[in-house]
């Protein structure tokens, strides 16, 4: 009886060097395909949001000390009074008053009223603050400044028209028991010329002239 064997033929089969090869090579491309943003991530926060900001703001103190740190008015006492960048109302007859504000003069709510030059409320609001305005300071409606009945954009502009601080001067002399000339001597000294001889308009900055009226008050 003649019997024959046929081999078996078995299919391929991969390596496990080959397998373990190909998944690490997976591995390393996975790899290297997040680590350079990473990397990226972690310098440019490093580099942009802490170097750049710590020299930026160490060379702001050096140059501009004051200014850097907001304009801040201090008093004797050490307390922070206000900024001279922003407007703040004051309370009396002794005190030269800023211009109004839609804002409140509040920093945190900084807007101008938006009000169109035809909308009727707007026209109504100067009209009223204009007879306010020249009650307060026994004058004629017509001989008031309109930067003491309009708003600034930012609501907290610190400045005004020196004839806006003008119209001002006899009530504030009369409160503090001053005369007109004393009063005019202390005005005419915060009168800022436009920005490098060229830019704007002659100004006075309400702040720092009422900072002066409590100054001039302490020491008589």
């Amino acid at each position: 009886m003649n019997t024959s064997t046929t081999p078996s033929v078995s299919p391929p089969i991969a390596p496990r060097a080959s397998r373990a090869a190909a998944e690490g090579e997976a591995r390393l491309q996975h790899t290297a395909s997040w680590r350079p943003a990473i990397v990226l991530g972690v310098g440019s926060l490093l580099l942009a949001g802490a170097l750049y900001a710590a020299a930026g703001t160490g060379l702001a103190r050096l140059a501009f000390p004051v200014q850097s740190d907001g304009s801040l008015i201090v008093d004797a006492d050490g307390r922070v009074r206000g900024s001279a960048l922003l407007a703040q109302p004051f309370t009396g007859d002794g005190w030269f008053q800023p211009r109004p504000s839609a804002a409140g003069h509040d920093p945190m709510a900084a807007a101008g009223s938006n009000m169109a030059r035809s909308n009727p409320a707007l026209a109504t609001r100067v009209a009223d603050a204009t007879a306010a305005v020249a009650l307060r300071e026994g004058i004629a409606p017509a001989q008031v400044p309109a930067d003491l009945v309009t708003q600034s954009g930012s609501g907290l502009d610190p400045h005004l028209s020196p004839a806006a601080v003008q119209v001002q001067v006899r009530r504030v002399a009369q409160a503090r028991g001053l005369s007109e000339a004393e009063l005019q001597a202390i005005v005419q000294a915060h009168v800022e010329g436009p920005q490098w001889g060229v830019f704007g308009q002659p100004r006075v900055n309400v702040m720092q002239l009422n900072r002066a009226l409590e100054s001039a008050a302490h020491a008589r």
